[in-house]
């Protein structure tokens, strides 16, 4: 055997933190993910500076500890055996972040592109048998055009010895990420109402005498993240004004101003204003952030009057992206398959008349379907109702109807009967124009399946207008709909693309008879979302009595047809109209918990909110329903997952839920009060505090277990 040295043993051990600083960076596909040090040895009970570094791929970004309107911030889950204590480590201190366009020129996010350090500080133990490692998993949003979530395994050690010994090159990149960290402002601040708007102020400190482009990063959602906060300079201070997320302003509002003066780099300070008094005028300006001139007055009050025509647009935008949204989602597909078939069968004809009439008729089946639920919701709303998105599916009656429609669907796609034709028979004409008809009812049924589906932009859009002149409420659900109807309407009109559509032949109607499968999958998860209603096992054999009725009116020829068409037609109508009228019945609420029952969940309601903060607990509240899409994902992804259930055991959280299932006044005043247009609505409240975090519609293990280790 070989033998070395016993002091070139000892020399290369004595080298092993410093190679440790060149292990090389972990790719999660368009980052390079590294854990750095300021050190290679510290001493015993020091605080060193680590960072999390991130090297991104050209365009793409990752996001600030709040990310905006959309997007998740990195998380870093130590494993159980690092060398250090529990709390020892420490909060990242965020360095400024850049502005990232959601909808150019309209919305924003806050992020970091190209190289970023997240500096965060670790206190040392006391004594250490030998190095300190550190070991985590990093899990992260990426974005460019689209967003992908990466996640990382990274891990450094740390010699303990006598004397420091710095890693230059490591320091010197977290001190320089540590000098991009906004400081405390020193001066005085003030959050104050506006009309519907909230007025910043901050005077004195670093901003005294300031001027340039100003902005005002949240460290939460209480504001909207429009591109444009019209600001006012005066001599001692600023003012800009925000676009309110919510009704009333917190008590405190804090995050980070930075002013681009034109120097390099801007004025960035951190800031907590208190809620104070109404301000008189609409200049924008209050004594706190000192006098500004006339012309500068004048300026604020022309951008406080576009404020709210810029506000407009964004909402406006928001409508058409979310409906541009609800194609992707699981409720609409189904029914986009059909008018899929239907493009080809236009685009077969040769005809690009037929192929517009296609796509005018859809639009336009799509259009009514949202005007209809639009002045549904006018009418409920002057009535003094609460109205929430997808409200039609709390009355049994209308989720047993929609089951039968999807059944009756299905059963068209296999080819059981064919409306125009063979049930009608009155020639091709009729059958011809069949073609409209069918996009036309396609377009309806997209909107009212589209109902449970509530993405991100279509909230912020109904939440929005809750209380909005009617007018505007019309408006943003035509827009909704025609960024529904807007793919097809597009594939219909520009020229060359229909050219793209495949031919027609034998495997379209295979295709068609599979189709048919997603609709009775559709019209099977309708019948769980009517649980242990009357109505539930009355639509499932409704649909056996109402297939066979179709199926005789189909096959019905010879001497008997009369008879055989007239019994068809009976059970037809008796299949729709058992489960329909059996919905009308009362039945005991049905509850979701069973899906969470290995946390004990507890009904919501707000005594029960106040006694659990009373006695110091967190609480978790789940605003849900069995037939919203959008919560039945999150619980499927993250509230169902041992290590987001363990989390919340850990931290001495309650889960508490509000089943919106069917009608309740007090989940509707709840969510009216904290402007949510319907569910999913998640809050959090920290241990002892009586408001919550509104989290976001879509929920991920990590940012539950990144909120619940705050605690």
């Amino acid at each position: 055997m070989m033998k070395f040295p016993a002091g070139l043993l000892s020399a290369a051990m004595a080298l092993m933190p410093a190679f440790s600083a060149f292990a090389q960076p972990v790719d999660g596909g368009h980052a390079r993910v590294d854990l750095i040090s300021e050190r290679e040895v510290a001493t015993p009970g020091e605080t060193v500076w680590f960072g999390l570094s991130f090297q991104m791929d050209d365009e793409w970004h990752i996001y600030w500890k709040n990310a905006g309107d959309a997007g998740i911030p990195p998380a870093a889950f130590w494993d159980e055996d690092i060398g250090v204590d529990e709390g020892a480590i420490g909060e990242i201190d965020w360095p400024l972040p850049e502005l990232i366009p959601v909808v150019e020129g309209e919305i924003m996010d806050y992020g970091y592109s190209d190289r970023v350090v997240l500096p965060f500080p670790v206190e040392m133990p006391q004594s250490s048998d030998g190095p300190v490692r550190l070991s985590a998993t990093i899990d992260y949003l990426i974005c460019k055009d689209i967003c992908i979530p990466e996640s990382v395994d990274v891990s450094t050690a740390l010699e303990i010895g006598e004397s420091q010994q710095p890693d230059r090159e490591n320091a010197e990149r977290i001190a320089e990420a540590l000098s991009q960290v906004p400081p405390l402002f020193e001066g005085e601040t003030r959050l104050t109402p506006d009309g519907e708007a909230w007025v910043l102020s901050a005077a004195g400190g670093e901003l005294a005498g300031l001027s340039g482009n100003a902005r005002f990063f949240p460290d939460t959602h209480d504001i909207i993240h429009a591109a444009d906060q019209p600001a006012t300079f005066g001599e001692n201070g600023l003012t800009l004004e925000l676009t309110p997320g919510r009704g009333e302003p917190p008590e405190a509002l804090s995050g980070v101003i930075r002013v681009a003066t034109g120097s390099d780099p801007p004025v960035a300070v951190r800031i907590s204003a208190s809620r104070g008094d109404v301000i008189a005028g609409t200049s924008g300006v209050s004594s706190s952030a000192g006098s500004a001139s006339a012309g500068a007055s004048g300026d604020a009050a022309s951008g406080g009057a576009g404020g709210p025509g810029l506000n407009f647009f964004i909402l406006i935008g928001s409508a058409l992206l979310g409906g541009l949204i609800l194609n992707l989602m699981p409720c609409v597909l189904p029914v986009l398959s059909i008018k899929a078939i239907g493009m080809v069968q236009a685009a077969a004809s040769g005809e690009r008349s037929e192929l517009r009439k296609h796509g005018i008729w859809y639009t336009a089946g799509v259009l009514l379907s949202f005007a209809a639920t639009g002045l549904v919701f006018i009418a409920l709303r002057a009535a003094g109702q609460f109205v929430s998105l997808g409200f039609q599916l709390q009355y049994p009656s209308v989720v047993a109807a929609l089951a039968l429609v999807m059944v009756l669907i299905g059963l068209w796609l296999l080819g059981v009967f064919n409306l125009g034709t063979s049930m009608q028979n009155v020639g091709s004409g009729l059958a011809a124009k069949q073609g409209s008809a069918g996009a036309f009812f396609t377009g309806v049924l997209a909107a009212v399946v589209g109902a449970p589906c509530v993405g991100p932009f279509l909230v912020g859009a109904l939440g929005a207008v809750m209380n909005e002149p009617w007018p505007i409420v019309m408006l943003v659900f035509l827009t909704l709909g025609f960024g529904l109807a807007l793919p097809f309407l597009v594939l219909s009109f520009v020229p060359g693309l229909h050219s793209a559509l495949p031919k027609p032949g034998l495997w379209m109607e295979r295709l068609k008879q599979a189709f048919a499968f997603p609709m009775f999958l559709t019209a099977a998860w309708l019948v769980t979302v009517l649980g242990n209603h009357p109505a539930a096992g009355a639509t499932a054999f409704g649909a056996v009595i109402l297939a066979f009725g179709v199926w005789l009116l189909s096959v019905a020829g010879g001497r008997l047809r009369a008879g055989v068409m007239t019994l068809g037609a009976v059970l037809a109508v008796l299949g729709i109209v058992w489960p329909v009228s059996a919905g009308l019945q009362d039945a005991p609420k049905e509850g979701t918990m069973t899906s969470y029952a290995s946390l004990q969940p507890e009904p919501w309601s707000p005594e029960r909110v106040d006694e659990l903060v009373s006695q110091g607990r967190g609480v978790f509240v789940d605003f849900t329903a069995s037939w919203c899409a959008t919560c039945q994902v999150n619980k499927r992804t993250t509230l169902t997952k041992p290590e987001v259930l363990e989390a919340m055991a850990d931290a001495n959280v309650s889960f508490l839920i509000a089943d919106f299932t069917r009608p309740d006044e007090q989940i509707s005043d709840e969510l009216k009060r904290r402007g949510s247009p319907g569910v999913p609505m998640y809050l959090l409240y920290g241990p002892g505090e009586s408001e919550p975090e509104v989290l976001p519609t879509l929920l991920s293990p990590s940012m539950m277990k990144q909120k619940l280790a705050a605690f």
